[in-house]
């Protein structure tokens, strides 16, 4: 696991790219440049204390798809955009999808350094949390679609009987499930199971839109 932070930077200008790694060096910050997002996907630690400054036009997909897709995956990635081409509407569709700020270029050096090193510092106060529900989101990728439908029932509060009855199975295959959640999940009792998720990604996680993993970024 990456402890010391870093900055992704995504943007198919060469020079832009340079100009803010040297910025960010200056002070230390170590960085990792991209041309595309392509390229930083490959490479992207989910488990880094970590901000991501993206650029919103560039050829292969846009900034804001990129945005969507780490939403959708559940990643927690604070995201910085920059754009020479920037209006207002622009800005206010990137804070709305989760973006920490919206700089259009060329941007005072001073003020993206200091946001970048602000961000940094958030990121690192929130990684314990975010690591436990990135590791979390690991580990409920082992269950089966069934056994997810029997841990939303489970979120709900309903007993084994319910359950049987909501999905029409036997009780002794909801607690065979029910032990092969616990086991894969890595949780010793049902009380630590539900717990460790609702702790983990509040009560988004029991509506029905789970499954998709989408609704759980901080």
């Amino acid at each position: 696991m990456t402890t010391q932070p870093l900055v992704y930077i995504v943007d198919d200008d060469e020079g832009a790219r340079t100009s803010l790694a040297w910025l960010l060096s200056s002070v230390n910050i170590r960085t990792e440049c991209y041309p595309g997002p392509d390229a930083f996907l490959q490479a992207y630690d989910p488990h880094s204390q970590s901000c991501l400054v993206l650029d919103v036009r560039m050829p292969e997909i846009s900034g804001f798809q990129l945005q969507e897709q780490l939403n959708a995956s559940g990643a927690e990635l604070p995201v910085i955009f920059v754009s020479g081409h920037g209006d207002i509407p622009m800005s206010v569709r990137a804070l709305q999808n989760g973006a920490v700020d919206f700089f259009e270029k060329p941007y005072n050096s001073q003020q993206i350094l200091d946001r970048i090193q602000l961000t940094l510092k958030a990121a690192a106060l929130n990684h314990p949390t975010r690591a436990r529900r990135q590791l979390l989101r690991e580990r409920l990728k082992r269950l089966s679609p069934r056994e997810r439908e029997v841990l939303d029932q489970i979120l709900h509060g309903s007993s084994s009987k319910v359950i049987a009855r909501a999905l029409d199975i036997s009780v002794k295959t909801v607690d065979v499930h029910r032990a092969s959640i616990k086991d894969k999940l890595e949780c010793d009792s049902t009380a630590s199971l539900v717990r460790d998720v609702l702790l983990g990604f509040g009560s988004d996680f029991a509506k029905p839109s789970w499954n998709g993993l989408s609704p759980m970024v901080a």
